[in-house]
């Protein structure tokens, strides 16, 4: 039976729509280039953005040739822990027609939309192993992570398999995308370990005249905080296509109120990110507040579709202040994340997932436990079997001196600023 001409119709906006939102959410690998460039200093910039180029291709190439079709396998491996059905794109004989999904989209659309969301683990990674990392181990962890690591965790539930069958819910990433990403964020910074300078250890001595060791944490300021702050808005407007896109359709609807619970608990980061670091810190920090944004976003992430807006900002404030005590506990443990992504992507998007249990009636907080823990048990282990390896191969940290020197020059021979030498 053809479809009628109004069907015809809202099949052109659903599939339009779904364009646009996968236009936004490529905007926000924009956004975290330009983030993480402000908050690394000026002597690794060009390092910075060529890493959030490569990490793009490798994405899409990599979902295109494996990835798409282990996180996707097919409905013969429901309830599943993986699937694959088979190397490169598959297209079936309704790869564009309205019997696809539907009337949602083109299984085009479908495989772009889900591939901006696979390059996103890995320039997460990217962040948090700024300024120390070598540029080939980085380009090899983030091809075997993203081709294999990230698209097993999407099966797990958006592939329809074991999670999706328990009742796990993350309507579009806080554990399955920002949480795997997090999770390879720890794994690098604890494998490569801190930045020469970031953490200084004295001797001092007490009233009582005994000595002990005491460690400081030296500040390592990013070069440019203006284009860390216009990369947090691009993060932000690529959310509106990350979470209005993840409705997997034009529901005007659904859409709207998604999107304002988002915009509520990144604004309700925001608040309490202030609040706290300008407590703590005697003076408002304006990284820790944009990572309040940030914090809200990644938050909210898992339940926009079912969050009421209150709750959505309680998430969002939960975030901001979490995010502010989680960067500061980790450089008590000196676990060096120039850019706080293990803080954002793994602490928020946790408490994110881990909320839903608690707001919403409907979701059961031992299966949102149980999710976020096989994520963990997938995601984090698997980086580092992969860290290790390249460490015992090529090496994963550049040498003192390069560090020192920076890795535009010593990487690429090239430098951000030209004539700015003194620029650190």
């Amino acid at each position: 039976m053809e479809p009628s001409a109004g069907e015809q119709a809202l099949f052109f906006v659903n599939n339009v729509w779904m364009i646009l939102a996968t236009i936004l959410v490529f905007a926000m690998h924009l956004g975290f280039a330009t983030l993480e460039a402000g908050l690394s200093q000026a002597k690794n910039t060009v390092n910075v953005l060529f890493k959030n180029l490569c990490v793009v291709a490798i994405g899409l190439l990599t979902y295109a040739g494996v990835g798409f079709s282990l996180m996707y396998p097919g409905a013969e491996f429901a309830g599943q822990l993986g699937g694959f059905a088979g190397f490169g794109l598959h297209p079936p004989a309704n790869a564009e027609s309205i019997s696809y999904a539907n009337g949602a989209y083109t299984y085009w659309t479908d495989f772009l939309f889900q591939g901006m969301f696979a390059a996103t683990a890995a320039t997460i990674v990217s962040g948090a192993v700024a300024e120390r990392v070598r540029l080939g181990s980085f380009l090899l962890f983030s091809t075997v992570f993203v081709a294999l690591v990230y698209p097993i965790a999407g099966m797990w539930l958006w592939g329809g398999g074991w999670l999706a069958a328990r009742g796990f819910h993350d309507f579009a990433g806080s554990t399955i995308v920002h949480g795997v990403g997090g999770w390879g964020a720890l794994a690098g910074v604890l494998v490569l370990g801190p930045r020469i300078g970031k953490y200084r250890t004295t001797q001092v001595r007490d009233e009582t005249g005994e000595t002990r060791l005491v460690t400081k944490t030296i500040p390592m300021r990013g070069h440019s905080m203006p284009l860390a702050t216009i990369g947090v808005f691009l993060l932000w407007f690529g959310w509106f296509g990350f979470n209005g896109g993840s409705v997997l359709s034009a529901d005007p609807g659904v859409i709207s109120r998604v999107l304002v619970a988002t915009c509520i608990a990144a604004a309700g980061g925001i608040v309490t990110a202030v609040g706290a670091s300008w407590l703590v810190q005697g003076k408002p920090d304006l990284s820790m507040s944009l990572n309040g944004a940030l914090a809200g976003l990644v938050a909210v992430t898992a339940g926009a579709d079912l969050l009421e807006i209150g709750a959505a900002l309680g998430i969002g404030l939960a975030a901001g202040m979490l995010v502010v005590f989680s960067v500061m506990l980790l450089d008590r443990l000196r676990l060096d994340d120039p850019v706080g992504a293990i803080s954002v992507h793994l602490v928020c998007g946790a408490w994110g997932t881990l909320a839903l249990g608690l707001f919403v009636s409907d979701v059961s907080f031992v299966e949102q436990l149980i999710g976020v823990g096989a994520v963990a048990v997938l995601a984090f282990p698997s980086a580092m079997l992969i860290m290790k390896a390249l460490d015992r191969g090529p090496g994963m940290r550049v040498s003192a001196d390069e560090e020192q020197r920076g890795l535009d020059i010593e990487e690429h021979g090239a430098q951000a600023y030209v004539g700015l030498g003194g620029l650190g």
